[in-house]
């Protein structure tokens, strides 16, 4: 990874190595940080952040969920992003808010200030450099989800991500591109970090929230530009074997974007490669940057 020259931490713009917190943070020990992932994308009209309020405003319910105050106001946070990216000459295509518990008491339930940051850096193709095109090879985990009535799926906290580190670093040391999680109850939930799509005689089918899944930003763009192009979505509890036997399946997520999925656990999916369905997708989703499909929405933020 190349480190930028500016990240902003605490309500300025300073050099990335200038960043520090310190080790007896709460947030380091308890995993009780919040934060959200963001693309910015070039376009013909300059580069934009990709629904960036809507990505921001999850940032304040997650730390609402768990409690943690953030002490700037989301037009702050929105204008932090901007900045950071411009500060950057505009040459990363990542963002990453984050709010923590600071340093100012021990204990699971103590009172400490909240410190924010929001970096920035070139993230490229996160599931490897031809992934987009040619797909990945996936297994099932033996990792499961947590049970929804023990940490809250729908928030994007840095502790819930330990479960995704364990799927994730299996799937690697196994040989796969990515590892795919069940809920406690043996459905299917979602990848790593990635939520799930199985397309069936044109139709896609994809989990539902209550799979101990993060309910994301990519897979809300894609069931929109679905609905819009006339695709049927189905959103239902879905078991493993369906991974095996659907016409296609891809994951999504910011950072993954629309990734297929060629093969699970050595069982080829569909013909073994993207799909027509999983391409017309892609190309809807990225025609928003490349102005071929309209932004109906106001999802694209200029920089």
């Amino acid at each position: 990874m190349q480190y930028p020259q500016w990240i902003w931490h605490n309500g300025t713009i300073k050099p990335w190595a200038e960043a520090t917190t310190h080790v007896m943070a709460h947030a380091l020990h308890y995993g009780s940080s919040v934060f959200e992932g963001i693309r910015c994308y070039d376009t013909p009209d300059g580069p934009v952040i990709f629904r960036l309020n809507d990505h921001n405003q999850r940032l304040y319910q997650s730390a609402k969920i768990h409690e943690i105050d953030i002490p700037y106001p989301l037009d702050q946070i929105n204008a932090a992003c901007r900045e950071v990216i411009s500060a950057n000459g505009n040459t990363t295509d990542y963002l990453r808010p984050v709010a923590f518990r600071g340093l100012g008491g021990f204990g699971l339930s103590a009172d400490t200030p909240t410190d924010v940051a929001v970096a920035t850096w070139k993230m490229g193709q996160y599931l490897g450099a031809e992934a987009l095109e040619n797909g990945i090879d996936a297994c099932v985990s033996s990792w499961q989800r947590f049970a929804p009535n023990t940490i809250p799926a729908g928030a994007k906290a840095g502790g819930n991500y330990l479960s995704g580190t364990l799927v994730a670093r299996e799937a690697r040391r196994l040989g796969f591109g990515e590892g795919i999680a069940l809920a406690s109850t043996g459905l299917l939930s979602e990848g790593a970090g990635e939520n799930l799509f199985l397309v069936f005689d044109g139709a896609l089918h994809t989990t539902p929230v209550s799979a101990a899944l993060l309910n994301g930003i990519t897979r809300n763009s894609i069931i929109t530009l679905a609905r819009d192009a006339g695709i049927d979505v189905i959103e239902r509890d879905l078991p493993r074997e369906y991974l095996y036997l659907c016409d296609e399946l891809f994951m999504c997520g910011t950072a993954a974007e629309i990734t297929p999925i060629r093969s699970v656990d050595g069982r080829q999916v569909g013909a073994g490669k993207a799909g027509p369905l999983t391409r017309r997708l892609q190309d809807l989703f990225f025609g928003l940057f490349n102005g071929t499909t309209q932004d109906k929405r106001g999802w694209l933020e200029p920089v």
